[in-house]
């Protein structure tokens, strides 16, 4: 092993600290492959600093989005390599927020790695504008981990070279959940279980009555448990997805069937749960990602184009939300539990692919840091 004097500074930003399952499983995925390829040391900026902190055992974390540009720019002055994402980050509400620090970044002459982003939606002048240009000049390597968000930065005129890779939460393994805490979360294990994803109806179908959109997915629940003798889990991926669990929950006919879980959970040990459902129905990107890292078959319910570029990855189709019937939803479900043994072959004849692409992302990060220390930065330890 290779020596050194000191040890990598990297810094890491997104949306994280946020208490989402999902971007934590994103997190945790980065630092996973980081941990494995190089000695460094890693201050996340977070929301919530304490939470990541406890959750992913960093050297350091920052209250990005409180502190103004000149109280941040110590942080990024001082490091070797700057990171955004992954995730779907860069969006019309908050791309100029969080490309702010790669522009920092390029003003210290930090080299920036856009790990295995999503973006969109970009509709506004002022987003697509920020993107364009700040990719551009940056000089950051750029890595996407879907098509679409490949062809929307291409749209938005980013002329850098943009690679194809994947989700870094396909790199999880699952840690044991204990069988006591679903006992007492009052799932019975002993029957057929079909976990359940939702939340808000999302840009998908912004026109949805919130009634009608709890009502379609509870005739959707209501049918898994009479249709196929299963009781029915949801899986809340954040906080808000409670209350839109129980307000579907509300809406059905056999809410005895259903447990919401309310007990708070690594990414990992949902990962693990996941492995006991015959069946997944979901909204939540990171959900569907985690039923196809058990090869549980699953029916995707799309509310974001995150999701449709999950699923093409996997070469599955999608009903649109928006437009869906409670008939088309129930046909649909249907179709998919009946051929769920051919949608567990596909998972796992296509799951593969999709992690050795998602492992290509810390290797683009790892030539960046080769190259920065060819030009006469110090080098890190390799391991």
């Amino acid at each position: 092993m290779e020596t050194t004097t000191r040890r990598l500074q990297i810094g890491i930003s997104g949306s994280y600290g946020g208490m989402n399952l999902g971007d934590e499983a994103i997190l945790e995925g980065i630092l996973g492959e980081l941990r494995a390829t190089l000695q460094a040391e890693v201050t996340v900026f977070s929301r919530n600093p304490t939470d990541t902190l406890a959750r992913h055992k960093v050297e350091h974390a920052v209250a990005v989005r409180s502190l103004t540009r000149k109280e941040i720019a110590p942080e990024i002055e001082k490091l070797d390599l700057f990171v955004l994402g992954g995730g779907g980050i860069l969006y019309d509400r908050d791309a100029e927020i969080y490309l702010r620090e790669v522009v920092l970044a390029r003003e210290f002459g930090v080299p920036v790695i856009l790990y295995a982003i999503s973006a969109g939606p970009l509709v506004t002048a002022a987003a697509r504008r920020a993107v364009q240009q700040v990719l551009n000049s940056s000089g950051s390597v750029i890595s996407v981990r879907d098509r679409q968000g490949y062809r929307l930065l291409e749209d938005v005129g980013v002329t850098q070279e943009i690679h194809l890779t994947a989700d870094p939460a396909l790199l999880l393994e699952p840690e044991e959940l204990p069988i006591e805490a679903l006992h007492a979360e009052g799932v019975d294990l002993n029957r057929h279980l079909v976990g359940f994803s939702v939340r808000e109806p999302g840009p998908a179908a912004p026109d949805i009555d919130p009634e009608e959109y709890y009502a379609l997915l509870a005739n959707a629940a209501d049918f898994v448990v009479e249709r196929y003798d299963a009781e029915v889990v949801f899986v809340p991926m954040e906080k808000a997805d409670v209350q839109h669990s129980h307000g579907v929950v509300a809406h059905m006919q056999n809410p005895e069937k259903a447990e919401i879980l309310r007990r708070r959970y690594s990414p990992r040990q949902i990962l693990d749960l996941m492995g006991r459902f015959d069946f997944a129905i979901g909204m939540r990107l990171h959900f569907l990602i985690f039923a196809a890292i058990r090869g549980t078959p699953f029916a995707a319910l799309p509310y974001a184009s995150k999701v449709t570029g999950l699923l093409e990855g996997l070469e599955m189709e999608t009903p649109p939300l928006g437009s869906i019937g409670i008939g088309q939803l129930i046909a649909t479900i249907d179709r998919s539990w009946d051929t769920r043994e051919e949608i567990r072959a596909k998972i796992n004849r296509r799951l593969p692919a999709l992690k050795g692409r998602a492992k290509q992302t810390n290797h683009l990060l790892l030539d960046l840091v080769g190259k920065r220390a060819a030009e006469g930065a110090e080098p890190a330890a390799r391991h």
